[in-house]
């Protein structure tokens, strides 16, 4: 049984000292880094399975690292969850507007990341075996937009979408339950598990993002006002 490495990327050694035993715990391995050039250096020698970033960083700061980290194809829907101080909507929306999957505020407790971690591992595990809760198909095609669950990969026509993992998994359960309306907590509920804390704006920001990356597609993801959104068909 493999051992899951999650890489931190954070300057404050207390930190990294208070999860590398509450992880040990969890049986995974931590690998820590405190800038965020580092944290390249070993994401690209060794990889990581979950990827924790702060903001506030020596050097670069987490954003350019996060984009860095996100336009390399070989890490652009490894999980990441950014986790610092920094908590107004506006860090929260440039956060998951570059790729991050979840935006944990500090302070938090050991136990509620570890639990972030273990959801975004789950994610990663369902979509490397094509096994995502409510996605049947491995092929799935509305119109000239096709997903390829097996492969994550996404086109419309024959042009290749670039999508970050969450919004992978978005499309890929819209696709799966066309017509279907869902509230933004039921629609998280079915990509990343019941109970996860999720904000209204974070999921907005993720279809407004996934719309943008669709083009002329992007019109089949419907808004239902007061309820939530729908994936149109006609």
């Amino acid at each position: 049984m493999s051992t899951e490495r999650i890489l931190i990327i954070e300057d404050d050694p207390e930190i990294q000292e208070m999860l590398k035993y509450a992880f040990a715990q969890e049986g995974w391995k931590l690998i820590a880094a405190m800038t965020g050039e580092e944290g390249l250096d070993l994401l690209r020698k060794d990889g990581a399975d979950c990827i924790i970033l702060d903001i506030m960083l020596p050097g670069k700061d987490g954003f350019k690292i996060l984009k860095k980290i996100r336009e390399d194809e070989t890490h652009k829907t490894t999980p990441l969850i950014m986790c610092t101080a920094r908590g107004e909507e506006a860090d929260i929306v440039a956060g998951l507007e570059l790729g991050a999957d979840d935006y944990v505020v500090k302070p938090y407790s050991p136990r509620v990341l570890a639990a972030r971690v273990r959801v975004a591992l789950r994610r990663k595990e369902s979509m490397v075996s094509g096994e995502g809760e409510g996605v049947r198909e491995k092929i799935i095609q509305h119109g000239k937009l096709i997903i390829d669950i097996e492969r994550h990969t996404a086109f419309y026509g024959e042009t290749p979408l670039d999508l970050f993992a969450t919004e992978f998994a978005i499309l890929a359960h819209f696709m799966s339950h066309p017509d279907i309306v869902f509230s933004r907590q039921k629609l998280i509920a079915a990509i990343r598990g019941d109970d996860y804390p999720v904000t209204d704006r974070s999921v907005d920001v993720q279809i407004m993002g996934l719309r943008k990356k669709l083009a002329d597609a992007g019109e089949m993801i419907e808004t239902v006002r007061g309820v939530g959104y729908r994936f149109k068909t006609e």
